[in-house]
């Protein structure tokens, strides 16, 4: 059953004579065939907003529906992929159409000549459930792709592969369900994007998700199967903490989405990922990783829909017991894709209009994260850990993609584009930002670093916090005439933010620091304050305790190589002590 294009307004298209056709399904539309979803259903117009250019189409083309809705290929082949917004694969479609992408062109999302090495992991007559794990695939030399039975189907398993190579298509099990069908089995499945995977329950996020960045562990912990919003005006170093995450979390599958982004940034991006040794494997950091990368040039309904099959990709992953972390860079330009379309549309705007649903939708996408019970016989626990830059106008954090999100998701990283200018980075303002998983993650501290880890964070914000009011004092008096104890505050601040906060990314050393590093090199600074102010409460002079030797070491402490820190600190906490006793035994001399 075919309609009839009546109006085109842009990505917009509206078509008539679609009675047989439903909300949601994708379309054909036109000559080219090119790809689309209906947005609106009037009677028998259908409001269908086009995944591609549409510069050339007019009244009287038809219009075709597939009957189903925009769904992704789920498979052995996905890993290292490029993907554009709907799942087309973009090396392949370059080998076909070179460098510009041909309109209505459609390549299968993974390689059906390509054979996988599948080993059966159940035999014939086993009862399985939806979920449960038929087979695996080496997809990677670091991923092991498990083949599951897809989540609506249970029964007998009737016929399954023996140990060997197959493609994508061949059938490897064949399900006999409780009416007596049978279902054959390939490798892959379908699922719609805008549908979230089915699991068993939900737990509270009890473990962190360890970034390698001083900042975020120490200060503002995002925990496994977390949300987290990294606001920031432009040049404040958004995409550079999202680069640094996606380099050194400790998940096992990091889906990368480019939505809307630059196209030098994306480009950036897949020249530097490849070539990136995972600091968990040793291999490439592309052996684990899943880009989709969707540029502000690309046809903008495209990034409307590139988030949903980025975060559908990774529930699948989680599905198989996987911790995953999807970065999406940015919403801010996933919702200017929302406010183009629900303006053709002719919706009633909101606020700067957004469309009225801008929450939600927001909500739905942040909300498929969580530390989850797989669906399946055997118990599988799996996270997603969802991270979304927001790029709000000028810096402004009052704008509605920004509110909306603050409300949504529990760790807030605040950039400051002053402290990118300082070339501190990254530059995530620790006044601004908040984690609200502190309560929930207390009792992992507690048992893998001590109770002295909490604590000794707890004393640095207040240090952080305690500098930023006197640094107001210092304006307007000078640094000099505050107490002893205060300049002590200011110096102690400064070591925080210059010999912790910050790091240096091209330094291998510095730009991933594990927890127990993180632990040693905050307790070192906070000893050398609780020491100082002791000096100071028997009239040690401030200004030759700022002078050790052992102060300036601190501050090359975070360059030491990571398999010599462990005794280089254990050292230096013995030189900070002594030095300091023998400017307490000068007293107030000169």
């Amino acid at each position: 059953m075919s309609g009839k294009v009546i109006k085109v307004s842009g990505p917009l298209v509206v078509a008539a004579g679609m009675q047989d056709a439903n909300m949601s399904d994708v379309v054909r539309v036109g000559p080219r065939r090119l790809i689309g979803e209906i947005l609106t259903m009037k009677g028998d117009t259908a409001s269908i907003q086009v995944y591609e250019e549409t510069s050339g189409l007019g009244p009287g083309a038809e219009v075709e529906t597939t009957g189903g809705p925009l769904s992704v290929e789920l498979g052995p082949g996905m890993i290292e992929g490029i993907y554009d917004g709907i799942q087309r694969p973009l090396n392949k479609i370059m080998e076909k159409t070179g460098h510009c992408i041909t309109r209505g062109i459609q390549v299968p999302p993974l390689d059906e000549e390509k054979k996988w090495d599948f080993t059966p992991v159940l035999q014939v007559g086993a009862q399985v459930t939806g979920g449960d794990v038929l087979g695996t695939v080496p997809e990677t030399s670091v991923v092991l792709h498990k083949i599951m039975v897809p989540p609506n189907l249970s029964g007998t398993v009737t016929k399954i592969a023996e140990q060997g190579s197959y493609t994508i298509r061949q059938t490897v099990a064949v399900v006999k369900d409780g009416a007596g069908m049978e279902h054959e089995l390939t490798m892959t499945q379908k699922w719609p994007v805008r549908v979230g995977r089915p699991y068993e329950r939900k737990y509270p996020p009890k473990r962190p998700l360890c970034s390698g960045q001083r900042i975020i562990d120490t200060l503002f912990p995002i925990a496994k199967g977390g949300t987290a919003a990294v606001p920031g005006p432009f040049g404040s170093g958004k995409t550079v903490v999202q680069h640094q995450l996606a380099k050194w979390s400790d998940v096992d599958i990091v889906v990368y989405i480019g939505c809307g982004e630059r196209g030098n940034e994306m480009t950036d991006v897949l020249r530097e990922f490849p070539e990136l040794k995972d600091p968990r494997t040793g291999e490439s950091l592309m052996k684990r990783t899943v880009l989709i990368a969707n540029t502000s040039d690309m046809p903008v309904a495209a990034r409307e829909a590139s988030v949903y099959t980025g975060i559908t990709i990774a529930e699948y992953f989680r599905d198989m017991g996987y911790d995953v972390a999807v970065i999406a860079d940015s919403t801010s330009r996933w919702a200017e894709a929302l406010r183009e379309m629900s303006g053709r549309l002719e919706e009633m705007p909101g606020e700067e209009g957004y469309p009225a649903y801008l929450a939600s939708r927001l909500a739905q996408f942040y909300e498929r994260a969580g530390s989850v019970e797989c669906i399946g016989s055997d118990e599988r626990r799996g996270s997603l850990t969802a991270v979304g830059a927001v790029s709000p106008p000028g810096g402004d954090l009052s704008e509605p993609v920004s509110q909306a999100t603050m409300r949504i998701v529990k760790v807030f990283w605040a950039l400051d584009s002053a402290l990118a200018y300082k070339r501190h980075f990254p530059a995530i303002n620790w006044l601004n930002s908040y984690s609200l998983y502190l309560d929930s993650l207390r009792p992992w501290f507690n048992e893998n670093l001590g109770a002295a880890f909490m604590d000794n964070r707890g004393k640095a914000m207040g240090i952080l916090q305690n500098e930023a009011s006197l640094n107001e004092i210092v304006q307007l008096v000078g640094k000099d005439s505050l107490s002893p104890a205060d300049q002590l505050t200011l110096e102690t601040a400064r070591m925080i933010r210059e010999d912790f906060l910050q790091q240096n990314a091209f330094l291998d050393v510095d730009s991933y620091s594990s927890y127990d590093r993180q632990e040693k090199l905050l307790g070192l600074i906070l000893d050398y304050d609780r020491l100082c102010r002791d000096a100071i409460a028997k009239s040690a002079q401030a200004k030759k305790l700022f002078a050790i030797p052992a102060r300036e070491k601190i501050g090359r402490a975070k360059s030491v190589p990571a398999d010599q820190y462990a005794e280089a600190y254990t050292a230096l906490a013995a030189e900070i002590k002594d030095e300091i006793a023998a400017v307490t035994a000068q007293g107030g001399e000169d």
